[in-house]
């Protein structure tokens, strides 16, 4: 990919770039040497250094090259390592970003990120979490979607054959409200320490808004959301439905209901999943004959996953009882974590 110089005129900048397909659409910042070497020489990065093959046209993910994405998306140079992880993450083979990226289904990458990074670098995990307003959370979520773009190939049109797309293309990233959630956190329920700055992956189908002000109990806020989950059409090829992860983003007020009532975590989930049922009279009779579920005579719902602890909970979010069910992709794809690291393997700490 090419360098600009300072003197470059913006508006020439903008009108080559998007020439080239290198865009999202939305104007870019021009990735000069500067900003580049900048954002590199922070970290001690190996401009040269393959952090990965990203599908789905393994291209080499150097760090030159998820820096100058990361300049064209907005980052700070202190984002970079943010980035770096979520990309190598996406590689790993249970993601299946092949699949992700190449999908005529709205898939998309979901970077969610936790520990002592969150703070240092001004991410936001409270209100609007998902939305507009922060730097951060908008960046880091671009870049990853410029790289996959850029170095990935998965360009609209040619490898992404997205049918219709969804917003989550341009950025989608936020990190968890660790200090507000009564549970452990992802990357401690993942397998991390506490102390561990981590990023993980979700293959992302879109997003479901769960709102309910009037349960007060654990039972009732989960047949909410087991209800939530209930869409057929996320059935797809091998189906949300009995495979993948599905997200919960419960706001602090909701998980505050379930652990004054009680609810550890894996009790959420227990209970959700228990509920989260579709009747095989809901779903087309051509949809049974392709999932071959209507030959399973001992068989009477479908569920949302395979196993309770398949479904996936952080606490995000601000003030309000406005929640969100992110499906999975209806493809085979697993959440994958990875640290967050400096320079020549030093790790975030």
């Amino acid at each position: 990919m090419k360098l600009w110089h300072e003197t470059d005129d913006w508006e020439s900048a903008q009108e080559e770039l998007a020439a080239a397909g290198l865009t999202d659409g939305l104007p870019v910042v021009p990735p000069t040497s500067a900003r580049v070497e900048q954002m590199l020489r922070l970290h001690g990065y190996d401009p040269d250094e393959v952090v990965t093959a990203l599908p789905p046209a393994f291209g080499a993910a150097t760090w030159k090259s998820i820096a100058i994405n990361a300049v064209m998306a907005g980052c700070r140079p202190e984002y970079l390592p943010v980035v770096g992880a979520a990309v190598e993450a996406l590689a790993a083979d249970e993601f299946n970003l092949i699949g992700v990226a190449t999908t005529t289904g709205s898939a998309t990458p979901l970077v969610i990120v936790n520990g002592p990074i969150v703070k240092a670098i001004g991410m936001n995990a409270e209100g609007n979490a998902l939305g507009p307003g922060n730097r951060a959370n908008a960046t880091i979520g671009r870049a990853v979607c410029l790289v996959l773009r850029n170095v990935g190939g998965a360009k609209p049109g040619e490898l992404d054959m997205a049918t219709l797309g969804q917003p989550g293309k341009y950025t989608f990233c936020l990190a968890e409200n660790e200090a507000a959630s009564p549970w452990t956190a992802l990357h401690v329920e993942r397998g991390f320490p506490a102390t561990a700055s981590i990023v993980t992956v979700v293959g992302a189908a879109g997003i479901v808004e769960v709102v309910d002000s009037y349960s007060h109990k654990g039972q009732d806020l989960a047949q909410t959301f087991a209800q939530s989950m209930l869409i057929a059409g996320n059935l797809g090829g091998n189906g949300c439905f009995g495979g993948g992860e599905p997200l919960i983003v419960l706001p602090p007020e909701h998980a505050e209901t379930f652990n004054r009532d009680g609810y550890t975590k894996e009790k959420v989930k227990a209970e959700i999943y228990a509920r989260a049922t579709l009747p095989l009279d809901r779903i087309s009779p051509a949809m049974l004959a392709k999932l071959d579920r209507n030959k399973d005579a001992t068989r009477e719902v479908i569920r949302v996953a395979q196993r309770p602890d398949d479904i996936m909970i952080i606490v995000a979010g601000g003030v309000g009882v406005k929640a969100a069910y992110v499906p999975t992709w209806g493809g085979t794809t697993r959440a994958v974590s990875r640290q967050i690291r400096r320079g020549k393997g030093v790790r975030e700490n």
